[in-house]
C-alpha cells in the first residue's frame, strides 16, 4: 500500500514539475503543410518560424519567458486541417501562425475563434476570410480583391486582348478568377475562356487543349504551384507558345523544377516580392541569417510571411503584457501600427486585414530566376 502512496506521489509531482516547466514558457502554433504538394512552403514555414524563435529567445523571450514553438501538420488539406487546429486548441497556445491556403485556412478559423486563440495567416488571400467577423484573425497576406485588380491592369499594360482565365474551384482559385474576370470584363476586355481544371492530378493536356481551341493571347491561371508548373511543362509539349500569367500562389521555386527551366521561361506572375528582393534592414540581416543556417534562401514569400505572423504575434503578447487572446487581438487591431515587417511595414485593419500596397509583377528568365518587373 506504502509503494502505492508513494508511486501516486511520483506521478503527481512529474505532472506538477510538467505544469511548471510549461508555464516557463510561451506556445505559439504553427499550422502548416508540412507533408502533401505544399510541402515545400511548409518546411520554409517552419524553418523561418523556428529561427525567429530561437532569435527572440536569445534576446530574453516575451514577458521574461522563453518561447517554444508547438507545429501541427494540415497536410495541405481542409479535411486535415480542422484536425490539427483542433491538437493546437488542447496544446496551451497563445496564439497561432499559418497556414498556406485560404481553404485551409477557412477549415481552422472558427475553431480557433472559439478557442479564444488569435489566428496569423500567410498565405490566405481569399477575400471572405476577413468578411466572417472573427474578431482574432489577422493575416499578413494581401486580399485577393488587390490581386484581381493588379491582375487586370497588368494584363492590360501588357496589351493582351483575348483573355482565358483558369482557375481550380478552391477559395482562393476562384474567388481570383472571379475578382479579374469582373475587372475585365468591366474594362471592356475580351474574356473567351473561364473554367477550371481538377487539382494533384496528373495530364492536363484535355484542358489545355480547350483553352488553345479559344485562341487567347494569355492565359491567366488562378491556381497553384504544382498544376502551375505540369500545365507549363505539357503545353511547351504541345509547341503551344501563349503567354501565361499566374496568382500568387503559383510563386514557389518548385513551378520551375516540375516546369523546366525551359517551359518556365517567360512565365509571368504577381506576388508580393520575392525574398531575395526584400529591402529592409531587418530582412536583409535575417535573410543572410537563415542562409548562413540552411545554405538556401526562404522557398518563396509565403514563408516569410509566416515570419511576419510569428513577429506580430510576439510583439501582441509584449504590448498587451499578457498572453490572453483578446487583449492580444486588441493590441493587434489597435496599437500595432508600422509594424516592422520581414516584408515591410506590417498593421493590420478592423478586419484583420493587412493594410497597404504589396504586390508586385514577375517573370521567369531563361535561367528559372524570378525577375521583378520595374
Amino acid at each position: 500500500m506504502k509503494q502505492k502512496v508513494w508511486a501516486l506521489v511520483a506521478v503527481l509531482g512529474l505532472g506538477i514539475a510538467a505544469g511548471a516547466q510549461a508555464a516557463d514558457t510561451i506556445k505559439i502554433g504553427l499550422m502548416a503543410p508540412m507533408t502533401g504538394s505544399w510541402a515545400s512552403e511548409g518546411q520554409g514555414m517552419k524553418k523561418i518560424v523556428e529561427l525567429l524563435a530561437e532569435q527572440q529567445n536569445a534576446k530574453g523571450g516575451v514577458l521574461g519567458k522563453q518561447i517554444e514553438i508547438v507545429t501541427e501538420d494540415d497536410g495541405g488539406d481542409p479535411r486535415t486541417a480542422s484536425l490539427a487546429a483542433q491538437r493546437l486548441t488542447t496544446k496551451g497556445v497563445a496564439a497561432v501562425v499559418g497556414t498556406y491556403g485560404s481553404a485551409v485556412t477557412e477549415a481552422s478559423q472558427n475553431i480557433y475563434d472559439e478557442a479564444g486563440i488569435p489566428q496569423v495567416a500567410n498565405g490566405s488571400t481569399a477575400i471572405r476570410l476577413t468578411e466572417k467577423g472573427f474578431k482574432k484573425f489577422f493575416r499578413t497576406a494581401p486580399r485577393d480583391d488587390e490581386q484581381g485588380r493588379m491582375a487586370a491592369q497588368t494584363i492590360a499594360k501588357l496589351g493582351f486582348k483575348k483573355i482565358a482565365i483558369l482557375h481550380d474551384s478552391s477559395a482562393y482559385a476562384k474567388g481570383l478568377a472571379d475578382e479579374a474576370n469582373a475587372l475585365l470584363k468591366k474594362s471592356g476586355a475580351n474574356v473567351v475562356f473561364f473554367d477550371a481544371l481538377t487539382p494533384k492530378e496528373n495530364d492536363y493536356t484535355a484542358i489545355l487543349t480547350k483553352l488553345k481551341g479559344a485562341n487567347p493571347d494569355v492565359v491567366l491561371f488562378t491556381g497553384y504551384y504544382p498544376e502551375a508548373g505540369l500545365l507549363l511543362k505539357q503545353k511547351k509539349g504541345m509547341n503551344w507558345a501563349v503567354p501565361f500569367i499566374g496568382g500568387d500562389a503559383t510563386n514557389n521555386v518548385d513551378l520551375v523544377k516540375l516546369a523546366g527551366k525551359e517551359a518556365a521561361a517567360g512565365y509571368y506572375f504577381l506576388s508580393p516580392p520575392q525574398p531575395q528582393d526584400l529591402d529592409t534592414a531587418d530582412a536583409k540581416a535575417f535573410l543572410a541569417d537563415y542562409q548562413k543556417k540552411h545554405n538556401e534562401l526562404p522557398p518563396s514569400i509565403w514563408a516569410v510571411l509566416a515570419g511576419d505572423g510569428f513577429r506580430a504575434v510576439a510583439a501582441g503578447i509584449a504590448g498587451a503584457k499578457s498572453t490572453d487572446g483578446e487583449k492580444v487581438a486588441a493590441y493587434l487591431h489597435k496599437d500595432l501600427k508600422n509594424f516592422s515587417g520581414l516584408s515591410g511595414a506590417i498593421s493590420f485593419d478592423a478586419k484583420g486585414d493587412r493594410e497597404g500596397e504589396v504586390y508586385r509583377l514577375y517573370k521567369v528568365d531563361g535561367e528559372g530566376k524570378f525577375v521583378l518587373q520595374k
